[in-house]
């Protein structure tokens, strides 16, 4: 770079032959006396070692010499100013070159330094040569660093010393060496030369956007130093950091040319620092919609608050964004450790979702894990009113009524979205979670819908993978992601773990993998789609205890569950949420449709089930039940049924179900073959006119022979003397003490075999 190449620039001064009146012998504004007339410096034309020179008389204690012309100072250009020099006669002085900086206005630029290195004449008629080097930027090298306020300078010598010398001047050259200090064949904008100082402490922002701004196309570079950017610096050119910079939280650095986590590392030193930094620009920044973490492992020290990382945007954000390629890896301390705090307070199940009288409400965190005898699975503290003594649930309890102690667990996780009160259409792909038994994964905001997660592993979650405190998972989408579980080597009963809860409707779980956690989802909410999921969660104890892969909470649950793999776990439909759960109106267990999965169980007890059933009070009933398609296989010890009810609180009202479908299922290692409508063969040895024909336990869970859709008889019917028979029965339904028995009655005695078609619905 030289500018009176490229910009034909005139820096050079000129020579002293061509007259003296533009030569000052002050400072060199205009009105200053100069050596045309002063009459202590005359032209000499003819020097031994210089040629024409000028010959000055120092009568001043600082004799100065300065050129009146304006020599322009430009950012980023680098100017050497020398002079050759010699003592004639007198006492020998020191000289040095020497300035005046002017600002816009013509005024002086106050502060600057205006003198380079002084150098002392040895001997009369010694030639010594005299140099400095001026320009905008602080750099190794510059004499004169003045900063972006001087525009121009009057440049010449100072002569220091007593008086009565007599010294001469060769012409003064003023040249651009700005290549000096720029790499070769790099194309950059160093931000030193926009007035960035990198102590730490100086606010270089202005600098940083001087630079990016005089860019255009270049790279900007950023030597090695701390630059303290004190205000919010957007840069459109792509950056090459050597140096790192500082910033306070609450202002950004928006890296749009080069937005990507590797160029925030650069900028900040820290990976966890960096990115929070680049989350905070991904959200304010337009002109991005995705965070690329370049395939960095970020080691994670601490919970990361993903709000806090962007106070402007805590009250909520509704605009895509997407983080991908990347992972986190946590690293051991205390910062990871749950907390634990016991209260009393008082439930009063007409008010579903609050605690009241809550004993050091201030002290439980927001976000903490409820646990207390009739709450529920996954139940949160929602948020709480300090100056009242409540707190707000995530979810209704279905047996609290009273006051009792409940414990709050804490837990801590390593991306926290829990500050947002509202996140919509916010993603992560290709992410894995690295949480190493040390903490819980995801936690998501308070509000919110379609939070996404693609292609992501979260890995030995503490204590969850990704929870829901409120309604942020609404229209939640899960798809090919792993949850792999810290606890895979504890047998089932000490599984503490759960992949995933929810509290909100429209959820999509599709193509996951779970291993090996107490339970892979808890849901709450409604019209939730679950596919294609492959769910394990036995261990090797023979004839172990097996829990609930999937926990779907809500009686009308209008939920497809399809094409899983549901392995050594099962299906658990339950109002654990109802504050209420004694049926009185409404739609009871409906709408949930279970098709064409997977089910497979090893080393399961006898009682193990499929697909079981909690009701919490009495009274409910079946009302819309699909079960098509399935293939359920128990192997290494068979099972009694698929599916069965799990009476604990209650059994359900088996004089109510209607609309259920149990049918086109396979069945391997399970005693009751269950299905509705059931086909049952029927063969009655001797004559008789009262046929019982009996479910033998085959209507799903249970259920009572209701219903009818045919008789037809198989063969020949005969009668007392063996005569052929040709008569039809009328059917009593629900006979036996259980109900599951089918009357045939003839209107004579006969023999034979029948095929009955049998409901547990009328």
């Amino acid at each position: 770079m030289n500018k009176a190449i490229t910009d034909g620039i005139v820096f050079m001064p000129p020579q002293f032959a061509n007259g003296l009146t533009v030569w000052s012998a002050g400072d060199g504004t205009p009105g200053s006396p100069t050596y045309g007339g002063s009459g202590t410096g005359v032209f000499v034309p003819a020097d031994a070692d210089f040629g024409g020179c000028l010959e000055i008389l120092k009568v001043q204690t600082t004799q100065q010499l300065r050129y009146m012309g304006q020599t322009p100072i430009l950012p980023g250009c680098y100017l050497q100013i020398k002079a050759r020099v010699k003592a004639i006669s007198g006492p020998l002085p020191s000289v040095r070159i020497a300035a005046w900086a002017g600002g816009a206005g013509d005024t002086h630029v106050a502060g600057v330094v205006e003198q380079g290195p002084a150098t002392q004449l040895s001997g009369y008629g010694s030639v010594h040569e005299v140099t400095a080097i001026v320009g905008t930027g602080k750099r190794p090298g510059v004499d004169m660093p003045w900063g972006l306020a001087a525009l121009y300078g009057h440049f010449g010598l100072d002569i220091e010393g007593a008086n009565g010398a007599l010294v001469r001047v060769d012409d003064l050259e003023i040249t651009d060496v700005t290549g000096v200090f720029l790499r070769e064949m790099i194309s950059v904008v160093d931000v030193r030369d926009y007035g960035a100082i990198g102590d730490g402490v100086t606010d270089d922002s202005a600098a940083f956007e001087a630079a990016d701004q005089a860019a255009g196309g270049r790279r900007v570079y950023v030597p090695q130093g701390t630059y303290h950017l004190a205000e919010n610096t957007s840069m459109t050119s792509e950056m090459d950091f050597e140096g790192t910079v500082t910033m306070p939280d609450d202002k950004m650095l928006l890296l749009t040319k080069d937005f990507h986590l590797p160029a925030y590392i650069s900028a900040f030193g820290d990976e966890e620092l960096a990115f929070k930094k680049a989350f905070q620009a991904l959200l304010n920044n337009s002109d991005h919609d995705s965070l690329d973490l370049g395939g960095r492992k970020i080691s994670v020290t601490a919970p990361i608050d993903m709000a806090a990382a962007v106070p402007n945007k805590q009250s909520g954000f509704s605009t895509r964004r997407v983080i991908r390629n990347g992972q986190f890896d946590v690293k051991s301390s205390s910062a990871w450790d749950t907390e634990t705090f016991t209260s009393t307070a008082t439930y009063d199940p007409s008010d579903k979702t609050r605690l009241t009288n809550v004993a050091n409400v201030a002290n439980i965190p927001v976000g903490s894990y409820v646990a207390g005898s009739g709450v529920g699975r996954e139940i949160y503290v929602r948020s709480k009113n300090v100056g009242a003594g409540e707190i707000t649930l995530s979810a209704p309890l279905v047996g609290a009524s009273g006051t009792q102690s409940f414990t709050f667990y804490s837990f801590k996780y390593l991306l926290d979205f829990s500050g947002f009160s509202t996140l919509r259409k916010f993603g992560m792909e290709q992410i894995e979670l690295q949480c190493n038994s040390r903490c819980s994964g995801i936690r998501l905001a308070a509000a919110g819908s379609t939070f996404s997660l693609n292609d992501c592993f979260i890995s030995r979650p503490k204590d969850r993978g990704i929870t829901s405190t409120g309604t942020g998972c609404k229209g939640m989408l899960i798809d090919n992601c792993q949850f792999l579980s810290a606890e895979e080597s504890l047998v089932v009963t000490d599984r503490y773990s759960i992949a995933l809860n929810t509290n909100s409707n429209d959820v999509k779980l599709r193509h996951n993998r779970a291993v090996r956690f107490r339970h892979f989802a808890v849901l709450g909410g409604d019209n939730n789609m679950v596919l294609g999921n492959h769910v394990f969660q036995g261990d090797s104890i023979p004839q172990g205890v097996r829990t609930a892969g999937l926990i779907m909470i809500g009686t009308y649950n209008s939920s497809t569950i399809a094409e899983n793999y549901v392995d050594n776990c099962f299906i658990e439909w339950t109002n654990e949420r109802d504050p209420s759960p004694t049926y009185t109106s409404g739609f009871s267990f409906s709408a949930m449709s279970i098709t064409d999965n997977i089910f497979y169980s090893s080393q399961a007890p006898s009682w193990f089930s499929f697909i079981v059933i909690r009701p919490y009070g009495p009274g409910h009933f079946l009302n819309g039940l699909v079960v098509t398609g399935n293939k359920f296989r128990a192997t290494n010890g068979g099972i009694f049924r698929a599916e069965r009810v799990d009476t604990t609180f209650a059994d359900l009202n088996k004089d109510r179900h209607t609309n259920v479908t149990f049918q086109n299922n396979t069945y391997h290692g399970v005693t009751r073959k269950s299905a509705n409508p059931l086909r049952v063969r029927y063969t009655q040895h001797s004559v008789s006119n009262l046929w019982p024909v009996s479910a033998n336990g085959q209507l799903p869970f249970d259920g009572k022979a209701r219903g009818c859709d045919g008789v037809a008889t198989i063969g020949v019917l005969s009668g007392v003397f063996n005569n052929h028979v040709f008569s039809a029965p009328h059917v009593e339904v629900e006979q036996g003490a259980t109900g599951d028995i089918f009357l045939l009655r003839w209107p004579e005695h006969v023999k034979g075999t029948a095929s009955v078609l049998m409901r547990m619905e009328r």
